[in-house]
């Protein structure tokens, strides 16, 4: 079986509303594997480097303001199609337009307190691994329930 990898980062407004736990167990509960996760705050010299597609953008100093303003859950997933997966569980990123049942539907209004990122390609992914994660901080495990989740 393929695997991939995502990264999914939970942002300061989901964290400082206690939901870290809840979006933790729903790709737990989908049958993916966690392989690394970090509880940090994010300076601005990092998130300039993770936003620098949005530079352009009439938003990104308020997005980088936001990001910056409290701790985030940086996290490594893995699992088969997990970046599509992933971006499906999170929902649109304006949240009016997520349907119930996916995160951002469930556990957010505004664009701009969307709780939570998610890698787009497997390209972005690996990128975006890269920046947050060292060398050594992304775990290789099998998880015990593999057989019960994959054929």
């Amino acid at each position: 079986m393929a695997t991939e990898r995502t990264f999914i980062m939970i942002k300061p407004d989901a964290v400082s509303r206690g939901l870290i736990a809840d979006i933790v167990k729903r790709f737990e509960q989908r049958g993916y594997k966690m392989v690394a996760a970090k509880f940090m705050k994010a300076d601005t010299e990092l998130l300039n480097k993770h936003y620098e597609d949005l530079k352009e953008k009439p938003f990104f100093n308020g997005l980088i303001k936001h990001i910056s303003s409290g701790p985030v859950f940086a996290m490594v997933w893995e699992g088969k199609d997990v970046v599509k997966q992933g971006r499906a569980m999170l929902g649109e990123t304006d949240p009016l337009k997520s349907k119930p049942g996916s995160i951002r539907g469930d556990y957010s209004i505004d664009m701009g307190r969307n709780i939570i990122h998610g890698s787009d390609s497997v390209e972005t992914a690996s990128r975006e691994i890269d920046l947050w994660f060292k060398q050594g901080e992304v775990v290789d495990w099998t998880l015990p329930t593999h057989g019960s989740i994959y054929e």
